[in-house]
């Protein structure tokens, strides 16, 4: 049996990534070189920092083509962590809004992935 338990993300600079993400995220690297970090979420998923020069077989796309969720517990944490992240300098794809699902924002890490905060709609 098979479990998705990483995400991998292919980077410019995993050094500066890693040095984005302890930052954004709070925790430092379990470990990081010049060609991959690694990160534990308190998920338990793992979240990992190629790069996209050495990744085998080459990686064909960048930043952009999906993104990490990350829930909020609610509309006024979403709209903290907006605030938050624009102090920090993240580009903003999108503001806080409500969508179907609940109260979300969108921003870009360095290298284009999007990273989006929600927070569930009530019920």
């Amino acid at each position: 049996m098979l479990d998705a338990n990483f995400i991998i993300l292919y980077v410019d600079s995993p050094l500066a990534s890693a040095r984005f993400y302890a930052d954004l995220l709070g925790r430092e690297p379990l470990d990081s070189s010049a060609t991959f970090a690694m990160f534990a979420l308190p998920s338990g998923i793992m979240l990992g920092l190629w790069s996209r020069h050495t990744v085998e077989p080459a990686a064909g796309a960048a930043g952009g083509g999906a993104e990490i969720a990350m829930t909020a517990t609610d509309a006024a944490a979403v709209d903290a962590a907006h605030v938050d992240w624009a102090a920090r300098g993240l580009a903003i794809l999108q503001a806080p809004t409500d969508l179907d699902f609940g109260r979300t924002f969108v921003a870009l890490d360095p290298d284009g992935h999007r990273l989006r905060v929600f927070a569930p709609a009530q019920a």
